[in-house]
């Protein structure tokens, strides 16, 4: 493999597609879902489970802007690259940080250059700019990084979507120029023991807001640049849900076939069957571990809030149809006890079930994507998901 990732698709079922993404560490089946690792760690969660069979994540995430800002990029590079630093061996997706930016930082003042803001963590003044985003990045070393973008509230009027998208096409070129510096070759290529491997892939971003127009015309200036990668940001940040779908619907037949597709930040269960039914190969959502941690848990037949005085004798598993770990073991009653007792152990059982879930999932859309049995099996999946328990 003489580039940073090769990506086939093997198998379509209408718009759906399954695939292989091959990078310098991992062969990653599509659709895939992608655990979030924002500051080094998908939280609630070892990495001895996150590989482990029950789970079997090929791939995770990590958050440019967070660990920019803690514990530091000098920090990580003196470890030898953020694998090393955090004790991951598959692969990983680092962020541009524009999203945090955006959503977390206070007092941003935004140019051409890049943005100005202060940290959320201590009140400091930082900028972050595209060229700061790809040295960071490529110092993280992980196989596949993000260009640089503004991300704007979804329901975003129209002008504002418009200067955001030019801007958003400027710091993508501007993204790729950096990525490809001799500098940030080197330090890509010098990032940790797999040197002599080709260098980390680079996907560009399309924004838009809502505005079909728009977001075609960040599409094709995005292609234009030639990435390695095309993903959808800007959608799940506020919008309407049938918005969300009807830029999907849009842009998938629209975006290159030979290339991954990445819906950022996106999202429920049902979210991503109705994106994989639009073409959509790579996700990635806190829900599964953020929800886990506030008492919830995702299950074939709806979500369950496990502080429900309903589950206090409850001796069945989460989910009955699940197969994980926690569910061969754990009821609902015990889960519920350790919940309302403040243990620990309750966010952990139910993080490690939410993510079982998702994979799972993922693992049964592939199949049926490859047996020619995905609309049965989302016709499916929503009817049981719709159905609640008992």
């Amino acid at each position: 493999m003489n580039k940073p990732i090769d990506f086939q698709i093997q198998a379509r079922d209408g718009a759906a597609r399954a695939g292989l993404l091959k990078t310098r560490r991992a062969e990653i089946e599509t659709p895939v879902f992608m655990p979030v690792g924002t500051v080094g760690t998908v939280k609630g969660i070892r990495f001895e489970e996150l590989e482990s069979p029950d789970l079997d994540a090929k791939i995770i995430l990590g958050n440019t802007y967070h660990l920019w800002l803690r514990p530091g990029i000098d920090v990580i590079k003196a470890c030898g690259s953020l694998h090393k630093f955090i004790g991951w061996n598959r692969a990983m997706l680092t962020d541009s940080g524009g999203f945090q930016v955006f959503s977390l930082a206070e007092i941003r003042k935004i140019n051409e250059e890049g943005v100005e803001f202060r940290s959320h963590i201590d009140g400091a003044m930082c900028f972050l700019s595209p060229e700061i985003s790809m040295e960071v990045q490529t110092s993280l070393g992980a196989e596949i990084s993000m260009a640089f973008d503004e991300c704007l509230p979804g329901e975003a009027p129209y002008e504002d979507a418009k200067r955001s998208m030019e801007l958003t096409a400027r710091w993508a070129k501007r993204s790729k120029e950096a990525f490809q510096s001799p500098t940030n070759l080197s330090l890509s290529n010098n990032a940790d023991d797999t040197s002599a491997l080709p260098r980390q892939a680079l996907f560009g971003i399309v924004q838009g807001g809502s505005h079909l127009d728009l977001r075609r015309e960040s599409l094709e200036r995005t292609v234009e640049i030639d990435f390695d990668g095309y993903a959808i940001g800007g959608l799940s940040v506020g919008e309407e849900k049938t918005v969300m779908i009807e830029v999907i619907e849009d842009l998938g037949p629209r975006m290159p076939a030979d290339k991954p597709r990445y819906l950022m930040g996106v999202g429920t269960p049902e979210d991503l069957i109705a994106a994989i039914a639009r073409g959509v190969d790579m996700f990635d959502c806190v829900l599964p571990t953020r929800n886990g941690r506030n008492g919830q848990a995702f299950t074939s037949r709806g979500k369950i809030n496990i502080k429900n005085a309903r589950y206090i004798k409850d001796t069945r598993p989460l989910d009955e149809a699940c197969a994980c770990a926690v569910c061969k073991r754990h009821s609902r009653a015990f889960i519920r006890h350790l919940y309302l007792a403040g243990e620990m152990l309750a966010s952990i059982l139910l993080t490690h079930h939410n993510l079982a879930f998702f994979l799972d999932t993922m693992r049964h859309v592939r199949q049926a994507i490859r047996s020619g049995q995905f609309t049965k099996f989302q016709r499916e999946f929503t009817e049981r998901l719709s159905s609640g328990w008992e």
